[in-house]
């Protein structure tokens, strides 16, 4: 595999498992030193080990919407590999299911502080710390479910639309020297995902023009192209992966 990102640092958030862990280890692959975080520190650890340990990965414990972690992550990306060039806001929550009209507003306030508005405290500060001088790209993992509405996850589905608004404005905000772009993948094969598919995925994945649930490496390819130079003329965009579905009417 091509070296795409040799020299470059990546931060990318909530990486212990899933979708965070297959973009972290494709940018590995690349060339790219990862700094991965997550909420528990032992799988969080063991991700890191399974990316090459410290040579290529360090791993901060914390919740994505703390500041102080944030800071954390970022002073330690920057002493152990002197840049964050790239950085990749994965970390998304979806505690509550059912109607929007029967939601719990205080399970919705923490969904938008993790969802969308740690998202913006992230860029501000890997903006500040590094890509403000130096530039970089960062990418935005968002949702189908923000493109249309998604009957159960509705209000997640809300802030994964709010994010695609926010990767849109921080475009146009931090260009030319910044790159924002985002992915919205539809149902994704992970934990976090398996309510939506789990016991039925022959019946789910038939819904699909091509025929398959979404593996997370291949989000992991469209996070790698977005955030290297042969995506150097692209901004403010969100690259739909479904497989296909949204054609057809389904979310």
């Amino acid at each position: 595999m091509t070296s795409r990102f040799s020299g470059r640092t990546a931060v990318v958030t909530g990486a212990s498992r899933g979708i965070g862990l297959a973009v972290a280890r494709r940018l590995v692959e690349e060339g790219a030193r990862v700094c991965v975080t997550a909420r528990r520190p032992e799988p969080l650890q063991e991700a890191v080990l399974s990316l090459g340990g410290p040579e290529h990965a360090i791993g901060v414990a914390g919740r994505a919407d703390d500041p102080e972690h944030q800071d954390a992550a970022l002073a330690a990306t920057l002493e152990a590999f002197g840049s964050v060039d790239l950085f990749v806001n994965n970390t998304g929550i979806n505690p509550v299911y059912g109607r929007m009209v029967d939601l719990d507003l205080d399970a919705a306030r923490k969904i938008v502080e993790v969802n969308a508005l740690s998202a913006i405290s992230w860029v501000q500060k890997a903006y500040r710390a590094w890509m403000a001088e130096h530039g970089g790209a960062i990418v935005n993992i968002s949702s189908v479910a923000g493109l249309k509405p998604a009957p159960g996850i509705g209000f997640y589905g809300a802030t994964k639309a709010m994010l695609l608004h926010i990767t849109e404005e921080l475009a146009v905000e931090l260009a030319p020297g910044v790159r924002v772009n985002g992915v919205a993948p539809a149902v994704v094969k992970t934990r976090f995902a398996a309510a939506l598919y789990e016991g039925r995925e022959e019946k789910v994945a038939a819904q699909y023009p091509l025929g398959r649930l979404g593996d997370p490496a291949d989000v992991a390819g469209a996070v790698a192209f977005l955030l290297s130079d042969d995506a150097a003329w692209v901004t403010g965009r969100t690259l739909v992966l479904d497989g296909g579905l949204t054609l057809t009417g389904g979310v």
